[in-house]
Order: structure tokens, then sequence, then C-alpha cells
């Protein structure tokens, strides 16, 4: 119930008169999370805003456009739009309304080394497939879609704009974490660097920053690769440098 209300309060705010909407967009900045099916957004975003798995996380591969807020004891905070990872009519649509209809502040994208969970295709059962080469080829083509996005609206705003490629699943290789996030950043040589690079050149430097951070969703288990408390620790590097970011730090 209170989280109902306090949805609502935040709707309310949003709507209000010009000034008071600018100063609530300072306080709440909408960030838009993408990345292909399966990367692990919506658990991500569980994390950053202190859902359970009760709360009721989406199943892979949903295909609705999902909001989470987070709030703080300071009245400040981030509005979440998690936007669906299949490539569908929906996916499109939510693209459009983050980076276009009503742009975002700051873009988190959640990638996940190849081992973002697979999805069955449509009218089939069964466990699906898919091996580590064909994720991350996958992740490719779902990034050079997202990076046009973010290009385009990067080159209409007047202010800078930000983004993080979140590093997920880590607790699957916890020894080569820095090696991940080195593929993953700009100026690596790797194919997925190569394509951040050649989205800050269309962008421009000046009009967008990039962060590579590493991140788990799980954690805590005796067998986990990943302390509870390590796991902790990276989320909450990432809610500071969100801060960071949007001012609030």
């Amino acid at each position: 119930m209170g989280a109902t209300v306090a949805g609502s309060v935040l709707s309310g705010l949003a709507s209000a008169p010009e000034g008071m909407s600018r100063l609530f967009r300072h306080r709440f900045p909408m960030v838009a999370v993408t990345g292909m099916t399966g990367a692990g957004k919506s658990q991500l975003v569980d994390r950053l805003t202190r859902r359970t798995s009760g709360d009721g996380v989406a199943d892979v591969g949903s295909a609705v456009m999902e909001r989470r807020s987070r709030r703080s004891a300071r009245l400040r905070g981030f509005r979440f739009l998690v936007v669906p990872g299949d490539n569908a009519a929906t996916r499109l649509g939510a693209l459009d309304e983050v980076f276009h209809d009503e742009p975002v502040d700051g873009v988190i994208h959640v990638v996940a080394n190849g081992y973002a969970t697979p999805r069955r295709t449509a009218g089939t059962t069964g466990k699906a497939t898919a091996t580590r080469e064909e994720q991350l080829a996958a992740e490719l083509e779902d990034w050079a879609i997202t990076s046009h996005r973010i290009a385009s609206m990067a080159v209409r705003r007047d202010k800078p704009i930000w983004l993080v490629i979140a590093v997920t699943k880590t607790d699957l290789y916890p020894h080569d974490v820095d090696e991940v996030v080195h593929y993953y950043s700009p100026g690596s040589g790797s194919q997925f660097g190569d394509k951040v690079d050649a989205l800050r050149a269309l962008a421009g430097g000046a009009k967008l920053s990039v962060d590579v951070l590493p991140v788990s969703s799980q954690g805590g288990d005796r067998k986990a690769a990943i302390s509870a408390k390590d796991a902790g620790t990276m989320i909450d590097a990432l809610a500071a440098r969100l801060a960071q970011l949007s001012g609030h730090a």
C-alpha cells in the first residue's frame, strides 16, 4: 500500500506545473535500462530499488516496459524504465518512448558476457539453449540498435547525457571480471569496445559520458562465487555513480 501511494505521489509531481516538474526531474531523473533478453535487467533494477523476488520479478523475455522507482529519505532518487529485450513491436515502441517521445536523463545498458539466459522460441516447449558465442553475437546486434537510439537522442539534447554499461552476472566469472569489464570499455579494441567508440563519435565525446561497472544480482548462497557482501558492494557502487552523474552527490 505504501509503495502504491508513493508511486501516485511521484506521478502527481511529475505532471505538476513546469517549474515544479523541472525540480522533480532533477530530483528523480528518468533512467532507461536496456539490454538483450535474459541479460538480467529486471533483477538489477530490483536490487537498485530494493525490491525482493516476492514483489513480482518478471519472467525472462518480458514484452512489457517495466517501471520502478528508487527513493531516499532526502527526497531524491530515480525512475527506471526497463525496456523489453525482445525484438518485438512493444520493444521498438518502448525504445521510441525513452529515447524520443520523452527522452531519459541517462541509460544503464546491461550486458552479461555471453551468459544471458536464453529464451524459448514462441510456441516451443523445453529448456532454451544457446551457446555463449551465439549470445555474445546477439548482444552485439542488440547494442547496435540501442546505441543508434542513444546517439540520436544525444545530438538532439542541449545538455550532456550519461551511459553506464553494467556488466552483470559476474558471479559466473568471478576471476575474469577485470578482463570482461575491459572488453566492454571504450578504447579496448574489442568488438564491443569499438562499437562504444563509434557511439561516442556519433554522439560527440562532450555530449556523452561512459562508465563501465561490474555488478551481480546474485550472491550470498554458500555455493555462490560472490558473497552477498561483495554483490551488495557492487550494487552500492553503481547506485553511488548514478547519484554522482545525476548531481545528487
